[in-house]
């Protein structure tokens, strides 16, 4: 009926109709607006999907370096997209001995972990390997993802790793990278120090703030091992 222009309303009013009253249809026109928006979303990410994978096959025919992979759900809908240009195998091949591994938590329109590779070049610069859109942050996706970034990069692997300490991603790690050194990223260490242990009575402790900036100085050197 929406193919034909017929408003919503008068759709679930033509149902009630013929079914004989509002009892007999089986759900409220809530619940049809909501069963519509469901699948129109449903069709707009599907419909952005392969956008997206079409996109990416017309940069692959015009870079042949840039490398992009995906998988599938049990519904053979994307469920994991990983992808990086020339640009990024470059800068890694210089400067990826050290591999910033984050996760950013759903702040996108399709509410999908986004994680970001990224290192530092000789000029203290922050440079992308790659970006990987997910379907979860479980240990699998997380391996799946490692994996991917691995082959991609040619089989080169980092020699330390920075992430936020998240336990999934330390399995991944193990499993993909053992032996590699892990270490938690200063920034999140700064911060859980002050959300965390400065609400505890900390204050109490050390009231100066060149006191707490040093406590600050002497944790993230504990949590990273760098005494």
């Amino acid at each position: 009926m929406r193919r034909a222009s017929i408003k919503t309303c008068h759709a679930y009013e033509y149902m009630v109709d013929v079914s004989g009253g509002y009892a007999n249809v089986g759900f409220t026109l809530k619940d049809l607006y909501n069963k519509l928006d469901a699948s129109q979303r449903e069709d707009m990410i599907g419909g952005d999907a392969n956008a997206t994978l079409g996109y990416l096959k017309g940069k692959a025919a015009e870079d042949k370096k840039l490398f992009y992979k995906y998988s599938t759900d049990e519904n053979k809908r994307l469920a994991n997209l990983f992808w990086r240009d020339l640009t990024s195998l470059a800068d890694y091949s210089c400067f990826g001995d050290v591999l910033v591994f984050d996760s950013t938590y759903k702040t996108n329109h399709y509410e999908k972990p986004l994680v970001l590779f990224v290192g530092s070049n000789n000029h203290l610069l922050t440079v992308v390997f790659g970006f990987a859109l997910l379907v979860d942050e479980t240990e699998e996706t997380y391996t799946w993802v490692l994996k991917t970034f691995l082959e991609s990069m040619e089989g080169k692997k980092p020699r330390a790793i920075l992430t936020d300490g998240d336990e999934a991603m330390r399995k991944a790690i193990n499993i993909v990278f053992p032996g590699c050194p892990h270490r938690l990223c200063s920034w999140h260490v700064s911060r859980n120090s002050l959300t965390r242990l400065w609400t505890r009575g900390a204050k109490k402790v050390v009231p100066r703030k060149r006191s707490r900036q040093k406590l600050l100085v002497v944790l993230i050197k504990i949590m990273t091992r760098a005494v």
